[in-house]
């Protein structure tokens, strides 16, 4: 009897009711994180000059958001497996429009900190929570599929929105407007939800190991600190401190997992060479991307004397070519293979990433745009497959852990491909030749050079910076070489470990 019932029972799972309804109040959870992470970087001069932080506070209140995201995503992910992904997105979703208030009137550097650390806990709660209702919204394989380039293709699209809707708000309006933009969103994401979105969870999690989330946030935090307090300073002894603390804590947060009859992050997860090789694979893409991303805006406003606005117009090729490929990358794996589309869409990143080497101060956009085009397209075709296969690979009761995984390896990879390509970068920079008098501050950074041409004789300012921008595109060339390399390392690395990895077998 039971196996007479079993597939009407599996049919009417496959088609509930509402999912594409549902899974459009959880695409405005992840646009919201999505343009969240890319509007402060353009608001951060206004936030200066209102707040007056120093130094370290301005580093703090860019970073502490991204800090404490890194460090929760785990731990939240496995507390939605545990009390349900709908109640600790909604709740989620609810602190994230609460902090986002507090971040639009923060009226010292010491509570705007405190406010991005807050809304940093808030947004940990949602993407794991999202791709995990996910997982359990959609059973049939190729819905699910199509599903996941939807919530990918929404992700790229919120972060060309970002810069663009934030440079718009800039332009008139005071900058805590950029925060604010939050709150229309989150309230239909709520309202609608908490219709729509149906309750899933593990229904048989064990306790929730507050030891492990301790060892977790501090194990991260750690690790990330160091890898971008190197970047910046050097290696000095404290953020090797730090650095040591996060590895020891995170060797004893695995070593924790390996004996605990239910633990935060099932370590097991790993034996499957698909799930390891798409997390690796993220890990990898983003490292080779995101020090790019990262000093591409620098170049279009610092050297080309793009505006903010215009400069967010200009990465949008990138969004559109990930929002295409997003959307048919399920289909595409399974006509061809999961490792062809994985492989192929890393190598194409990787080979537009080799064609930036040629950039220099007056390379037409026609150039670039295309080499943004492809970096989009590649960059859907992969990141879609491998959240596809990071889903499929573990039981529905994990899923939440299982996409916190995916998410973490994204914000090591940004952080440490900020770090490295970032330290190249500014290594490259630093010894450009300056005229007599430059301040020491320009050779900072391009921003410091052109802070520093303000208050600089005409004929020598103009010199400096002429020589600093060429510098910096140089250092952006080799950065860019270094990206392709381990985009197109990481190509061979996935065409091999994703042999046999089939999406059509999800269930």
């Amino acid at each position: 009897m039971t196996s007479t019932l079993q597939p009407a029972v599996a049919a009417e799972t496959e088609k509930r009711p509402g999912r594409w309804l549902a899974l459009s109040v959880l695409v405005l959870a992840v646009l919201l994180v999505a343009v969240d992470a890319t509007v402060l970087g353009l608001a951060t001069p206004y936030i200066s000059e209102d707040l007056k932080p120093s130094g370290t506070q301005l580093l703090w209140i860019g970073d502490v958001y991204s800090f404490v995201i890194a460090g929760l995503l785990v731990s939240m992910g496995s507390l939605g497996d545990r009390i349900g992904r709908k109640k600790i997105l909604l709740i989620g979703a609810t602190a994230f429009g609460a902090m986002s208030i507090l971040n639009a009137y923060a009226s010292t550097p010491e509570l705007m900190i405190l406010a991005r650390a807050l809304l940093g806990v808030a947004g940990a709660t949602l993407m794991p929570a999202t791709l995990a209702l996910i997982r359990n919204l959609f059973h049939d394989p190729r819905e699910r599929s199509l599903a996941v380039g939807i919530w990918g293709a929404t992700a790229s699209a919120g972060t060309a929105v970002g810069p663009v809707a934030g440079g718009f708000l800039l332009e008139h309006f005071w900058w805590g407007s950029v925060f604010l933009i939050n709150l229309p969103v989150m309230a239909v994401l709520v309202l609608v939800g908490i219709k729509t979105l149906p309750e899933s969870k593990n229904p048989n999690p064990g306790p929730w190991d507050l030891i492990s989330v301790v060892l977790s946030l501090v194990g991260v935090i750690g690790v990330v600190y160091a890898v971008k307090e190197a970047a910046t300073h050097g290696f000095a002894l404290p953020s090797l401190a730090v650095g040591a603390v996060g590895a020891a804590a995170l060797y004893w947060f695995v070593r924790r997992q390996l004996t605990l009859p239910a633990p935060l992050l099932d370590m097991r997860l790993f034996r499957n060479r698909g799930f390891s090789a798409a997390v690796l694979a993220d890990l990898l893409t983003i490292l080779g991307l995101s020090g790019l991303v990262f000093f591409l805006s620098q170049y279009l406003q610092l050297v080309q004397g793009r505006g903010p606005f215009e400069a967010g117009l200009a990465e949008i090729p990138a969004a559109v070519g990930a929002v295409t490929a997003g959307l048919i990358a399920g289909r595409a794996a399974r006509r061809y293979s999961v490792r062809a589309v994985v492989a192929g869409g890393l190598a194409a990143v990787g080979l537009s990433l080799a064609v930036l080497t040629t950039l220099d101060q007056s390379t037409g956009y026609p150039i670039l745009g295309a080499a943004l085009l492809v970096v989009g397209v590649g960059a859907g075709f992969s990141f879609t497959v491998t959240a596809d296969v990071i889903l499929s690979s573990v039981p529905k009761e994990q899923a939440g852990a299982a996409s916190a995984v995916s998410e973490t390896a994204y914000e090591l990879g940004a952080a440490l491909g900020i770090a490295v390509l970032g330290s190249i970068v500014t290594g490259v920079y630093r010894g450009f030749a300056a005229p007599a008098g430059t301040p020491s501050g320009a050779h900072e950074s391009l921003g410091g050079a052109v802070e520093a041409a303000a208050g600089m004789p005409s004929h020598a300012s103009q010199e400096m910076l002429t020589s600093a921008r060429e510098a910096f595109v140089g250092g952006l060339s080799v950065a860019s070489a270094v990206g392709a390399t381990v985009l197109l390392a990481t190509a061979v690395a996935a065409w091999f470990m994703l042999k046999g990895q089939n999406l059509e077998n999800a269930g």
